[in-house]
């Protein structure tokens, strides 16, 4: 793995797990009613962590875009 990939890696990892958190605050409180506090961000955090790790290393290995190199004639 090169550096290139890793920090791509980490990129999409940390933009997915504060969109993820962010969506599900937002469901919570929609859904609930509940208010903001510490240890929901905490339950939430590590609620998200396993779908953020799951997501970047089983359903996104494939390159976003692929380019075709081959010159035309």
């Amino acid at each position: 793995m090169n550096k290139q990939m890793v920090e791509r890696f980490l990129e999409f990892f940390l933009i997915g797990i504060v969109m993820g958190i962010a969506e599900d605050l937002i469901a919570l409180h929609f859904a609930t009613g509940e208010p903001f506090t510490w240890k929901i961000l905490g339950i939430v955090a590590l609620v998200t962590l396993p779908f953020a790790i799951f997501s970047e290393l089983i359903i996104d290995r494939k390159p976003l875009i692929k380019i075709n190199h081959k010159k035309k004639k």
